[in-house]
C-alpha cells in the first residue's frame, strides 16, 4: 500500500470514528431533550422539531453553501476532505445511529453534558486529520485562519452563541438555551483537549549551583534539550545560570526527581506551557 493510500485509509477511519461519536451526541442526547448546542447540527435539530425532517439530511442541505465558501477561501484540498467527512457523517447519523441507537430521556443536565462530550470528541477526532464537518466549523476555521491565536473551540463558541439563543425561541423554553450553553462548553473543552492537548507541557526554570549537572542528566537520561539563561542575583549581584527546560506533562515528575537528587535546595519554577512546537514536539506546520 502506498503512503497516499495508507493516509486516505487513516483519514476515512478517523472520519468514521469521529462521525460515530458526533452522531451519538446529536441523536442519543441532544435531539431527545431539545438541546441545540450550536452549529449546523443545532439548526438541524430545531428544523426537525418544527418539520420532522431527518437531522442528517438537513445538515447536508445547510452545508452546501458553506462548502462552496470553503472551496473559495480554504482551497480545494480542504473542501474535498470536508465533503468526504460530511457525507460520511450524514450517512452514519441517518442510516446507522438514528435507526438502531437508543435515545437518552433521563436528566436533562446529564443529556447536555454527555451530548457535548460525545460531539466534542467526534469533532476533535475529525479536526486531528485536518478535516471538518462543515457547518459553523467552516466559519471557525476561517476565524482561526484570520486570527491564529484564537483556538478552534473558542471560535466555535462565539459563532454558535447566536444559534443557542435562537433555540430558546424555537423550543419556547429558556432552559433549552441554558442547557445548550452547558453542552457547548463541554464540547469546546473536549475539542481543545483533543486538538491541542498533545502540545501542552511544562516550562521549568531551575536556579541552582548545579545547573550544569542537572542539564547533563536531562540530556543523557531523558533525551530532552535544555537552555542556559544568563542571570544575576538581585541581592548578591553574582552572575549565575538559570536552566530552562520544556517537557511533556508526564515527564515533569522525572525531571523534578533529577533536580532534587542533584540539588535538594534548588529553586524551581514550573509553569504550564499551552503550546509546545518544534523539534521533539509537534510540527509547527500542522497547527496554529
Amino acid at each position: 500500500m502506498t503512503k497516499s493510500s495508507r493516509k486516505l485509509v487513516y483519514d476515512i477511519l478517523y472520519d468514521i470514528a469521529g462521525s460515530l461519536a458526533l452522531a451519538t451526541g446529536i441523536y442519543c442526547f441532544a435531539e431527545k431533550v431539545n438541546i441545540a448546542p450550536g452549529g449546523a447540527s443545532g439548526i438541524a435539530i430545531m428544523i426537525k422539531y418544527l418539520t420532522g425532517l431527518p437531522v442528517g439530511l438537513v445538515i447536508l442541505v445547510i452545508n452546501i453553501p458553506l462548502v462552496l465558501i470553503a472551496f473559495k477561501f480554504l482551497g480545494k484540498r480542504f473542501t474535498l476532505r470536508t465533503l468526504r467527512t460530511l457525507l460520511i457523517s450524514t450517512v452514519i447519523l441517518d442510516v446507522v445511529v438514528t435507526p438502531f441507537f437508543p435515545q437518552y430521556s433521563g436528566d436533562r443536565m446529564l443529556g447536555s453534558i454527555f451530548g457535548g462530550v460525545c460531539m466534542g470528541s467526534g469533532l476533535g477526532i475529525i479536526f486531528l486529520r485536518g478535516s471538518s464537518t462543515a457547518g459553523t466549523d467552516i466559519v471557525s476555521y476561517l476565524v482561526e485562519q484570520k486570527y491564529p491565536h484564537i483556538q478552534i473551540g473558542k471560535a466555535m463558541m462565539f459563532v454558535d452563541g447566536v444559534i443557542i439563543a435562537l433555540s430558546a425561541v424555537v423550543f419556547t423554553d429558556i432552559e433549552a438555551a441554558l442547557f445548550g450553553v452547558v453542552s457547548l462548553f463541554c464540547q469546546t473543552r473536549i475539542v481543545n483537549q483533543i486538538v491541542y492537548g498533545s502540545e501542552k507541557g511544562r516550562n521549568i526554570l531551575v536556579i541552582s549551583e548545579k545547573t550544569e549537572e542537572i542539564a547533563q542528566r536531562i540530556l543523557l537520561e531523558k533525551n530532552r534539550g535544555a537552555t542556559f539563561l544568563n542571570a544575576q542575583g538581585a541581592y548578591s549581584k553574582k552572575p549565575s545560570k538559570v536552566l530552562m527546560c520544556v517537557v511533556r506533562v508526564w515527564e515533569y515528575h522525572e525531571i523534578k526527581e533529577i533536580i532534587y537528587e542533584e540539588d535538594p535546595r534548588a529553586f524551581v519554577i514550573a509553569s504550564e506551557a499551552e503550546h509546545i512546537m518544534g523539534e521533539g514536539f509537534s510540527d509547527m506546520k500542522g497547527k496554529s
